[in-house]
């Protein structure tokens, strides 16, 4: 017999999330969470990944789902480990992160909405070299880090 001292808390799972770098000219889309997990921050759009579903389509779908922007291909940039055992909420996550490149050949300009309120307080287009403050964890130890979704 197996003995749980954490009846009641189990040890959190491993979850995979797709985020996507949504570029246009030399700015990134953002959003401000709302959420148990880094709340108040600056985030990527993404989520978790469906049983069966490839990187590019979660990507499409949570991007659709989250502001109402159709993306065309997206391309694997990294793949990042982040526990968070900071958080009110403890989690550990493995995030794939994509990158799409909105058309400038489209005849009309998608304009990002907020379909999910209650998850963030809206969408807006920042230039890389002026992102806005604070960074949801695993984005800011990446700008810190030096990555650059643009090269």
């Amino acid at each position: 017999m197996e003995n749980n001292t954490n009846i009641g808390d189990p040890t959190p799972e491993p979850r995979v999330a797709v985020v996507v770098f949504l570029l246009k000219g030399r700015s990134v889309l953002l959003g401000r969470r709302r959420s148990a997990v880094g709340n108040a921050t600056y985030a990527l759009p993404g989520g978790h990944l469906e049983f069966g579903e490839s990187f590019e389509e979660c990507a499409a779908r949570e991007v659709k789902e989250e502001t109402g922007l159709e993306i065309g291909k997206s391309e694997f940039l990294t793949v990042t480990n982040n526990v968070m055992l900071e958080q009110p909420k403890k989690c550990h996550y493995v995030t794939i992160f994509m990158r799409s490149v909105m058309g400038v050949d489209v005849e009309e300009e998608q304009v990002p909405q907020n379909l999910e309120p209650n998850k963030c307080d809206g969408w807006e287009w920042y230039e890389w070299d002026h992102l806005p403050h604070p960074l949801f964890g695993p984005l800011e130890r990446m700008v810190k880090g030096g990555f650059n979704p643009f090269s």
